[in-house]
């Protein structure tokens, strides 16, 4: 009986049926695959210490990266996301396989340096051994469970994004490999147990006994235990060390680059983007070479699981655009490697004239809509890279025609619509009232119109809704007419980072010649590089944005709305805007604005930082690209059929005039135009208000 047997018989004999030669053979193969690991461990990092100073800190706050990095990996929360079938699978593998880590980590301790170099008693005994026993086998089953899952998923189901130009044999080698590590210390641990005489006290090792259990009902004795034994263990020995060796040169090199990427991320990855150094010259701005890459977006291309999680949420992708944000990543690694290796020639990361690594198509076709960024779990920022090869593009001329025509309206007009600037407040004619010039009076709320509502015939409305919004709540704001200029936030997308800093310094000239307490902006775009990225030119008042739903959320809140018991007889969707949304986590303004009118709202399946993008960023407004299906028609579909209220949905509500533009044009090449309605939130808390009386004291007034 157990509670008979003294302590230091409750354990097991580290090397049983091993050979004192066997023991030596094992060290010396142990000694080779650390010191393969080790070189390639430090290849790696020389690697990294060859790119380029990254121009974010990426190291600051070490100790509170890697507790937050901890609790990204250790919670696999970036797994779950939009896929739980993989995250339960991937948090079966990493807690399991951690698991077993430990309990080889404690039985080498103990044989070789507790007991071999310190010469002093064994403890992996007693109570301590049958915890940490039962422990392992739990945790071991998990595993297994979890690598099944895995293989299951790429092999039986064949989830198409696991597979793509660059799947290699070693993806299949790194699950087979594991698996069989999990199944192959199942069935050692269980005929180990059955040549022990199947020992009371390893009925703790539930599967290993279960197991050996088993293997003695089909007659096997300890004799062929001990015979089976051998092969099995140092099978399971040499695939273990194998593996261990490789780590650095294949894809199980993800489990340590993947941790790193993550303590070393930037949480505002692609909502700032970096700048451009001054002394650069136009052949220096952006991507050319491998070289040109910081060490981050070295560890980044390093760090790729091959997982396709970024490829199966790309608008671009999924509307046929030549962009696969997967693709991307690993051909510039394997451009990487081969080029150390000696295996190709140097050629341009990029480049609109000759052969490149990337093709130009796919940047152009890039919304910079963040979904690859959010949905990465190792926090690859692709949107930066993107960029940079975007900037490459532009400063070499190789710039689509739409765009190019865009730009020059705004260097010479300051919009996008090339139209005069004394044109930029004619929407304001048909209004009942005057709107304040923010330059000539102090006002609480400096409201940044925008191009597309102060020059789009359809978001012009969108614009005198929420000017009889801000009349009804009676609230102190203004405008800047004529002095106001483009925010620049998709010119710096698109890569015209020139342009972009000139507008910049314009605008905040502008700014700060006024006298407001907050800026509220129609335009999430604007709201974003106004509080994010405006800083890097010495702007400080990034705090002070807002968009106009947060600042309608607050006067319904304080009562300077008369919202109360209104409700509007329509059912409704809304869509979140990336800029407002995904970039800056906010969800719930906009849900309070839409609940406070009274309308049933159908929340669209994919929502808030699961959003899909209209099409319109990074430029895709001003582009004409070849696309299967319009992101705007298929969001518009989805709001007609996976909705609960399907059909029965009257509005799709936006927030943002690149969205209104967006899916006006889908409804109408989608043929969805007579079956649902675009509406702007400002809308309808103006209907809203209008079904209250609240018209005619704005009209009066």
């Amino acid at each position: 009986m157990v509670l008979l047997a003294q302590a230091s018989d409750i354990t097991r004999e580290a090397f049983w049926q091993i050979s004192h030669a066997g023991e030596l053979v094992f060290y010396y193969l142990t000694i080779v695959a650390v010191l393969l690991f080790a070189y390639g461990f430090y290849r790696r990092v020389e690697r990294y210490r060859q790119g380029d100073e990254d121009p974010f800190e990426r190291l600051d706050d070490l100790v509170d990266r890697i507790v937050e990095a901890t609790k990204i990996v250790g919670s696999n929360v970036k797994q779950f996301d939009r896929d739980f079938f993989a995250g339960l699978m991937h948090s079966f593998i990493f807690w399991g396989f951690l698991a077993l880590l430990m309990t080889t980590t404690i039985v080498a301790f103990e044989m070789d340096v507790w007991v071999k170099l310190l010469q002093q008693d064994r403890f992996f005994v007693g109570d301590f051994y049958q915890s940490v026993s039962m422990m392992a086998d739990i945790m071991g089953f998990v595993f297994v469970v979890g690598m099944a899952m895995a293989l299951s998923q790429r092999y039986v189901t064949r989830k198409d994004r696991l597979w793509g130009e660059h799947t290699r044999l070693e993806d299949d080698l790194f699950v087979w490999a594991l698996f069989l590590l999990g199944v192959g210390g199942f069935l050692q641990e269980s005929i180990r147990i059955v040549g022990a005489g199947m020992p009371e006290f390893e009925t703790v090792s539930v599967v290993g006994y279960a197991l050996a259990s088993v293997f003695t009902g089909l007659g096997m004795d300890p004799e062929m235990a001990a015979t089976l034994y051998r092969p099995l263990w140092w099978s399971h020995a040499l695939l273990a060390l194998g593996f261990v060796a490789t780590v650095p040169y294949a894809k199980p090199v993800h489990m340590l680059t993947s941790y790193a990427n993550v303590v070393t991320r930037d949480p505002k990855a692609g909502v700032r983007l970096p700048g451009v150094p001054e002394d650069a010259s136009p052949e220096e701005i952006g991507t050319t070479d491998i070289e040109d890459f910081s060490w981050k977006q070295l560890l980044d291309h390093d760090a790729c699981t091959k997982c396709g999680r970024c490829t199966s949420v790309c608008p671009a992708n999924q509307s046929g655009r030549p962009l696969d944000p997967r693709n991307v990543i690993l051909d510039l690694r394997k451009y990487g490697r081969e080029l150390e290796a000696g295996e190709t020639e140097e050629i341009p990361i990029i480049s609109g004239e000759e052969e490149s690594v990337i093709d130009p198509e796919t940047m152009e076709s890039c919304m910079t809509c963040m979904a690859c960024v959010d949905a990465c779990p190792v926090e690859i920022e692709h949107v930066t890279q993107f960029t940079e090869m975007n900037r490459r593009l532009t400063e070499s001329g190789a710039m689509d025609e739409n765009v190019q025509e865009a730009m020059m309206g705004l260097f010479q007009q300051g919009n996008s619509f090339g139209e005069p600037e004394a044109q930029r407040a004619e929407w304001t004619e048909e209004l009942e009232f005057d709107i304040p010039d923010a330059r000539e009076t102090e006002v609480d709320y400096l409201w940044y119109v925008g191009d597309y509502p102060s020059f789009d015939d359809r978001n012009q409305k969108v614009a005198r809704s929420l000017a009889r919004i801000f009349e009804a709540a009676d609230v102190s704001y203004g405008i800047l007419y004529e002095d106001e200029k483009n925010a620049g936030n998709d010119i710096r997308r698109v890569g015209e980072e020139g342009l972009f800093e000139m507008l910049a310094m314009e605008n905040i000239e502008t700014f700060e010649s006024v006298d407001y307490d907050q800026m509220v902006t129609t335009d999430p775009h604007a709201y974003n590089t106004f509080k994010n990225e405006y800083e890097q030119f010495g702007w400080e008042r990034g705090d002070d944005v807002v968009h106009y739903t947060q600042v309608v959320e607050d006067l319904v809140e304080s009562g300077a709305l008369p919202l109360e018991g209104t409700e509007l007889d329509t059912r409704a969707t809304f869509h979140d805007p990336c800029h407002l949304g995904r970039y800056n986590d906010e969800f719930e303004a906009p849900r309070a604005v839409l609940d406070s009118t009274g309308a049933e709202l159908d929340e669209m399946p994919r929502n808030k930082s699961d959003s899909y993008c209209c099409g319109g960023g990074g430029g895709g407004l001003w582009l004409d690209p070849d696309e299967d299906e319009k992101p705007a028609e298929e969001r518009i579909r989805e709001a007609l059929e996976d909705t609960d209220g399907g059909e029965d949905v009257d509005q799709f509500v936006v927030s943002c005039p690149m969205c209104m533009t967006m899916y006006e044009d889908g409804a109408k090449s989608g043929g969805y135009q007579d079956d649902i309605e675009v509406v702007d939130l400002a809308e309808m808390v103006w209907d809203a208000l209008e079904a209250n009386g609240a018209a005619e004291s704005v009209a009066a007034d």
